[in-house]
């Protein structure tokens, strides 16, 4: 536990000075008194894994915010095609337009279509590198609760019955599950109190 502790309070630090000074360099000098409440909402993580059914397998990918760990979107698809992907960036910046995008360096990220949407939105694009490992600890995080919780405890026999019950768990994650990182309030609470504080 302090292990986990030490690594969120490292971690924050890290992305909150990186974060800080991407946003200061993208507004300009004298910008910096606007921005101390920006960087809570900087950005989304963007990564796929897969889910296991009875038979065979199907594929996950999510939107999380990194702040609140809040799920914006997400989708399930039984191939790798583009289409799952793009729908699932498209929903979550409906929501909410980030300064950054994570993801790692698989083909859909690296596709023009995924850069071109996120670009077309004002979102710069950040992708894991060598070396970056604790570039994807929440999602990993996240898919670790998602498969413990949920997934390895079913036998999902149909794609509907995999659809429904991960809709049931991404709702009970976002509004019930109760973080310890944050200090035990949900991700839609987290999430939504700082999009009050930050209107834009």
């Amino acid at each position: 536990t302090t292990h986990i502790k030490f690594m969120n309070r490292m971690f924050w630090q890290y992305w909150k000075a990186a974060c800080w000074e991407t946003r200061t360099c993208s507004l300009g000098e004298g910008s910096r008194k606007s921005t101390t409440s920006r960087w809570q909402l900087v950005g989304f993580l963007s990564y796929i894994t897969y889910i296991r059914m009875q038979r065979g397998w199907m594929y996950l990918v999510a939107m999380l915010d990194w702040y609140s760990r809040y799920v914006l979107s997400w989708e399930l698809d039984m191939t790798l095609e583009m289409p799952f992907v793009l729908s699932t960036v498209q929903r979550a910046l409906i929501q909410a337009v980030p300064i950054i995008c994570n993801s790692d360096q698989a083909s859909h990220f690296t596709s023009p279509q995924y850069c071109e949407l996120l670009r077309a939105a004002n979102v710069q694009i950040s992708m894991d590198g060598k070396g970056r490992a604790l570039d994807t600890i929440f999602t990993e995080r996240l898919w670790r609760s998602v498969k413990y919780e949920e997934v390895y405890l079913h036998e999902y026999t149909s794609p509907k019955e995999a659809r429904s019950q991960l809709q049931k768990y991404f709702e009970f994650y976002n509004h019930k599950r109760l973080h310890q990182a944050l200090e035990y309030q949900t991700p839609a609470e987290v999430y939504f109190q700082n999009r009050e504080q930050d209107p834009h």
